[in-house]
């Protein structure tokens, strides 16, 4: 026999080195973590959300505590029972001798070393728990939903509250049996007690009590799961075309499951006699039986079922399913009847063969949707907005702007609107030293707001007409704090930039506010508002210095004793870390509510767990041409139900944030309520003119239009068939295969009066072009989530955006500009493609098309404006001349743009005078177009060209306006020149 070997034993300096590194990195790690806390902790004190603080730590402290006592304490509890009832004599075989080294090794280090497995398996086990913690919150603070499944019964808050959370009891059960049992294998493996190569008995009596006692106890967790397995096949997929128990599911699956439990429990009470039996036989029989049993009644069965009883008739046997699946589905997305009005829409129309003469008296008749038709495209608005109300270079406005609605003067009108924010990432190399990025351009200034239906008539031409701008904000809207410390903006590299702000009383100001009037000099501010961090002690200098990682906390004369520390100041992030329970949609959007900026949010209930409903990808589904253009999209996550439960706010000068209850029957949000009663106000604290701001949220509609496409068919035939079926359309703007994203519009609906702001959306049918539908959601506080779906005739070709896009870009006329406008030193862009619905028998619609020119301060202006109502097509510079295009004089006069409304801003700035033409003109007697010859006209055009270009190089927007106006002219006189010449002469 070999000697045992020894294991080798470290110098007493190597442990006093290996203790001070394990030490430092214990201290460095816990000072990191204990920092970060802290600083959370300072932030939901500031916000006045520490109830989410402390609830959500302890209830991720007791899970944490509960999984990894129980786990860990459980497993080493087995091993030490393997251990106690080792055999005290071993015969000495060579497995026997080869494991005496290891049992030599063990013993004198076992107590460590079993303490080191339950705390390893124990921190393993409580760090998987805690990731629970709002499961277990819903589960103690579940209400019932007041409907029950029509399977079993049940209220439905037993599937959404109840069994995720028995689901993970049994899972925890499992991994603790599971690794019990392997830790009580190897320790009677190692000392004796299971004897693999050993000749003669296999187990000792002690190893097989224990070993049959934890495999019955897994049996039995197997027998519950069974059970809870027959409640899980609300969520089947087996239907394939729909979500939840199938008829396979119900008349095979479920009774299998059901003898599966008997099976389970017999099995692990035959490992609970093997106690008294000590012989495996009748344990191990049992076993394969239950095996056996879930092999052929568990698979087996159900597939012979479905494909030789369902599949030869599926339409049929599936129907009952296919109602259920329906009827949950559309619940679970808020699209039940009381939600969604479906309206038979155009039904005398014949697609391309309208009545113009009954559509051209309804738009004399209309004061709703031509008014309102929306000419200025947030989407696209964004270069422009910089270059007109920009101001300085450490101001920004996001790459998509937004839309709400004012009533000024009485008369309601949408804006595009958007904040002068401070863009942390376009400050200059000497502007981003420490001192000027974090305590000087600490902050935003200024509400911009254009009616969208309005451009400036003036020289320049195709401008919004901001109605609310510049520095100070003035204008129609009454902006009394403009400045904005919390936006969409700040932040470097996706991360959030703090600002220190605040200075003793009399010191100078030293944050830059904006520039002063009439001089090149500056106006300083310093922030007197609630909101930061108060830092003016040294130990919290010290932790955020540690935190941030910047010595200059401790170090700089801008911090002092008056001083805070501003983060966390992305409105979305700022209402996700309120209310971690919530989805927070990607869309912010500020609003001026008492005179203060504020931004808006909307936060949605999710579970996964609603039975019958067609589960979704969270971000897959609210993706659309625009995610990337400033919308962060919700999560990639599964849900099958939603709700729009809450309406949040966030102060954009101290940081305030708001949380509204606004869907008042929504169970899930009030199982949160009740495990959060101090954080979500009731819906009436809202003030009226809060109400007036709200919009129905973007990612709902596109989720909600989603499911419409399959779910709006209501006879499970046709369902099943997908005979009916829609399809969201591409968006015709792009070059690529996204979605068509969804415009909020403010128009009159089909059978009701006046105009209301909405969300909207064209439909198609499936994998054809052809318009099948028209669905919007209403924002109007009177009707706020009210959903219309227009639908069109399925045998009538209504066009869809796409073919309505390639009719514009095929028209001759267009075709010759686009020709001109995509030129080196300019580009056509067309705006957002919007549907209008015009009396009861035709959608109109309308984009508007811009000019941009390709250098790096260029901006885009818009130009012209396309209509098209079955298939006739309307281009002309305003809106108005296009409508009288398409059905006659007069049609357009209840455009706003028919009487040039626009107005020309009151500031001046010069402008570059155009380049005398090649040749002379001479005017019309009209007025109209000068008449040149055709290579005069090129030759102009040649040289508009030429200015715009010298322009962009010069950074002279004024002057851009200027030649992209005189390029205008020369593609008109172009144009008049091609038909004179065409004109035979008599």
């Amino acid at each position: 026999m070999r000697p045992p070997v020894s294991v080798p034993t470290l110098s007493r300096r190597a442990k006093v080195v290996i203790g001070a590194i394990a030490v430092l990195l214990v201290l460095f790690t816990a000072i990191g973590t204990l920092t970060n806390v802290y600083v959370d902790y300072l932030w939901f004190d500031e916000t006045g959300f520490t109830e989410v603080f402390w609830t959500e730590l302890q209830t991720r402290a007791l899970l944490f505590a509960v999984a990894g006592v129980a786990t860990g304490g459980l497993t080493a509890l087995a091993i030490h029972l393997a251990y106690r009832f080792r055999p005290a004599f071993r015969p000495m075989s060579l497995e026997q001798q080869n494991l005496e080294r290891y049992r030599q090794s063990l013993e004198p280090r076992r107590a460590l070393v079993l303490t080191g497995v339950a705390v390893v398996v124990g921190l393993f086990a409580g760090f998987t728990a805690q990731g629970s913690w709002e499961t277990w919150l819903t589960f103690r603070n579940a209400v019932p939903f007041g409907e029950v499944d029509p399977q079993f019964g049940l209220d439905l808050s037993f599937f959404v509250f109840e069994y995720p959370f028995y689901r993970l009891l049994i899972s925890f059960g499992f991994a603790i049996v599971l690794l019990a049992l392997i830790g009580s294998l190897l320790t009677h493996y190692v000392f004796g007690g299971l004897r693999l190569q050993t000749p003669g008995q296999k187990l000792t009596g002690a190893a097989m009590i224990q070993l049959s006692v934890l495999l019955g106890l897994f049996v039995a967790l197997k027998a519950v799961a069974y059970w809870f397995d027959r409640y899980a096949l609300v969520y089947s997929d087996r239907g394939g075309l729909f979500s939840g128990a199938s008829y396979t599911d119900v008349n095979a699956l479920l009774p299998a499951k059901t003898i599966l439990v008997f099976a389970a429990a017999f099995c692990a009470v035959a490992f609970f006699a093997n106690v008294v039996v000590r012989n495996f036989r009748l344990p191990a029989a049992a076993l394969v039986l239950l095996l056996l049993s879930s092999l052929v009644i568990g698979v087996a069965y159900p597939a012979i079922v479905q494909q030789f009883v369902v599949r030869p008739s599926a339409n049929e046997r599936e129907a009952a399913y296919i109602e259920r699946a329906i009827a949950s589905t559309r619940a679970a997305y808020g699209l039940t009847d009381d939600d969604v009005e479906y309206v038979d829409f155009a039904e005398e129309a014949t697609g391309d063969d309208v009545d113009t003469d009954a559509a051209l008296a309804q738009l004399r008749a209309d004061d709703a949707t031509i008014p309102n038709a929306r000419l200025l495209d947030p989407n696209v608005l964004a270069d422009t907005f910089t270059a007109r109300q920009q101001i300085r270079n450490v101001y920004g406005f996001p790459e998509r702007l937004d839309i709400d609605r004012y009533t000024i003067d009485g008369e309601t009108q949408d804006y595009v609107v958007a904040v002068r924010e401070l863009n942390s990432e376009g400050l200059s190399e000497n502007q981003s030293t420490w001192i000027n990025r974090h305590t000087v351009y600490t902050h935003g200034n200024g509400f911009v707001a254009a009616p969208a239906n309005q451009v400036i008539a003036s020289q320049e031409g195709g401008e919004p007409n901001f109605t609310s701008r510049d520095l100070p904000t003035t204008g129609d809207i009454d902006v009394e704090q403009a400045r904005v410390y919390y936006g969409e903006l700040i932040q470097d590299a996706g991360e959030d930039v703090y600002s220190v702000v605040g200075a003793p009383e009399g010191a100078q100001a030293r944050e830059f506010d904006r520039p002063e009037d009439g001089s090149d000099g500056e106006v300083n501010n310093t922030y007197d508002g609630e909101g930061g961090v108060a830092i003016g002690s040294f130990f919290r200098q010290l932790t955020f210095a540690i935190h941030y990682r910047e010595r200059n906390f401790l170090l700089s004369g801008a911090v002092n004793d008056a001083s805070k520390v501003l983060y966390v100041r992305d409105p979305r992030e700022r209402v996700e870390k309120a209310a971690p329970f919530l989805q927070v949609d990607g869309d912010p959007y500020p609003a001026v509510i008492g005179g203060r900026v504020t931004w808006i949010l909307d936060g949605y209930t999710t579970s996964d767990a609603y039975p019958y409903s067609e589960r979704m990808e969270l971000g897959e589904a609210a993706q659309d041409a625009l995610t990337g253009q400033g919308t962060t999209a919700l999560p990639n996550e599964q849900f099958n139900y939603i709700r729009n439960s809450v309406k949040a706010t966030v102060d954009a000068y101290d940081g305030t944030v708001t949380l509204y209850e606004w869907d008042e029957q929504d169970p899930v949000l009030q199982a949160y309520r009740a495990a959060f009663p101090d954080v979500i106000e009731d819906r009436d604290a809202m003030s009226e003119e809060l109400i007036g701001h709200v919009r129905y949220p973007e990612d709902l509609f596109k989720l909600q239009r989603d499911v419409l496409t399959r779910y709006h068919v209501s006879n499970p035939s046709d369902f099943y068939s997908q005979n009916d079926r829609w399809a969201v359309p591409a968006d015709p703007t792009v070059d690529t295969e996204e979605a068509q994203p969804p415009y909020y519009i403010l128009a009159a609906r089909p059978g009701e009066d006046g105009a209301i702001f909405q969300l909207t959306s064209a439909l198609n049918a499936f994998r054809r072009q052809n318009l099948s539908a028209f669905i919007s959601a209403s924002s109007d506080p009177e009707t706020y989530g009210e959903i219309q779906v227009l639908r069109l005739p399925g045998n009538t070709p209504f066009r869809g955006p796409q073919q309505v896009q390639q009719s514009f870009n095929t028209d001759d006329e267009v075709a010759q500009d686009l020709t001109l406008f995509n030129s080196q030193n300019s580009q056509a862009v067309f705006g957002n493609l919007l549907t209008l619905p015009i009396g009861g028998n035709g959608l109109l619609y309308v984009q508007p098309l811009y000019v941009e020119g390709t250098g790096e301060n260029s901006f885009p202006l818009l130009r012209k404006v396309l209509v098209n109502y079955g298939g006739r097509v309307g281009y002309a510079d305003t809106l108005s001349d296009a409508l009288d295009q398409v059905f006659g004089a007069g049609a357009g006069d209840t455009a706003t743009d028919s009487d040039d409304p626009g107005t020309t801003p009151d500031t001046e700035e010069p402008t570059t005078e155009p380049t005398t033409p090649a040749e002379p003109t001479t005017p019309p007697a009209d007025g109209g177009t000068p008449e040149v010859g055709l290579d005069a006209a090129v030759t102009e055009l040649d040289a508009a060209l030429q200015a715009l270009a010298d322009a962009q190089r010069a950074g002279d927007f004024a002057a851009q306006g200027e030649a992209l106006a005189r390029l205008q002219r020369a593609v008109e006189a172009y144009q008049a020149a091609q038909s004179a010449a065409a004109t035979p002469t008599g």
